[in-house]
């Protein structure tokens, strides 16, 4: 694969990470309830599951390849346009994506905060909505092996998650009040993630059909 499309996977990946969402309110939930130690493992989960949204993603297109070819096309221009609608929601959005976390909150501890962190992932929509809209419009059937690309994707999404929810753990408490005390940076930053999704749905349109 291309340095270039790694790069631009990586941005978006960022991008869409950074965005406070269900893993992200896991993270900090545990972390300031159960401190670094809890924090970290549900971090662990969030990756695990992950991992395991990227297994999903790949076994979905190679059936779909070996089934009928033309649908992937069809699935890439239409996960091209939505990705494109959700970038463009986001450009014109009004206020920044906020978190309302209570450290009071009863939470698991020990290994099932890990568990808890893996099926937070994998009933996470926006997780579903990326694996079915933007990863397929970065493999590349005719570029090398289905497989070995997904492993470069999926370990660009697990050094991802493990670097913004590492992070949160460590500012647990700062990382919710720069959230939801800095509505500006965090609309300049969701506008930012809407600019790259369009550009990454444009792009797609303009490739046309894949062979």
């Amino acid at each position: 694969m291309e340095a270039a499309q790694l790069g631009l996977f990586f941005v978006v990946v960022f991008g869409v990470i950074a965005l406070p969402g269900l893993d992200m309110a896991f993270v900090l939930a545990s972390s300031m309830r159960g401190g670094s130690g809890a924090g970290f493992a549900a971090v662990g989960g969030i990756v695990a599951g992950g991992i395991a949204h990227t297994l999903m993603g790949v076994l979905g297109v190679a059936a779909i390849l070996a089934v009928w070819p033309p649908l992937f096309n069809a699935m890439l221009l239409a996960g091209a346009v939505y990705i494109g609608w959700i970038g463009w929601t986001l450009l014109r959005a009004q206020a920044a994506p906020t978190l309302a976390i209570s450290p009071q909150a009863q939470l698991p501890r020990g290994r099932s905060i890990f568990l808890q962190g893996m099926l937070t992932c994998l009933l996470n929509p926006k997780a579903y909505v990326f694996m079915l809209a933007i990863f397929p419009q970065f493999l590349r059937p005719g570029q090398g092996g289905l497989w070995t690309q997904a492993a470069l994707l999926g370990l660009i999404i697990a050094f991802t998650q493990a670097l913004v929810y590492g992070a949160v753990t460590v500012g647990a408490l700062g990382a919710q009040r720069r959230i939801n005390a800095n509505p500006r940076g965090g609309l300049f930053a969701a506008r930012m993630v809407g600019a790259v999704l369009v550009g990454a749905g444009v792009l797609t349109l303009l490739q046309g059909w894949r062979s």
